[in-house]
């Protein structure tokens, strides 16, 4: 889970998440919305990479980078979870709707 939080205390990878709630961007197109270096921008993407919230697919040249939204899901999860906080996932959400709606 630290390396879920570490990758969301910078405000370049943030909104980079933001960005990719979009939709899949390459890194060129998610790297044109920054005044920083490629470079720059490539250690950024790897932070999000190593925490598991971002999933690049590599086509010829090109990498695309899909949001993977269940890991940053789950570790909010563990966060609340972690204070006491009684909170569900969107799925365990569904699931209790559909078992109060039946009975």
């Amino acid at each position: 889970m630290s390396l879920i939080f570490k990758a969301l205390s910078d405000p370049t990878r943030r909104r980079v998440l933001e960005l990719l709630r979009q939709r899949p961007m390459s890194a060129g197109e998610l790297a044109d919305q920054f005044t920083v270096s490629k470079p720059t921008m490539s250690a950024h993407f790897a932070v999000l990479r190593e925490a598991g919230l971002i999933v690049p697919e590599k086509q010829a040249q090109t990498v695309t980078y899909h949001l993977q939204l269940s890991v940053l899901e789950e570790a909010m999860l563990g966060f609340a979870q972690a204070f006491g906080w009684e909170l569900r996932s969107a799925e365990t959400s569904k699931s209790a709707a559909k078992t109060e709606t039946s009975e």
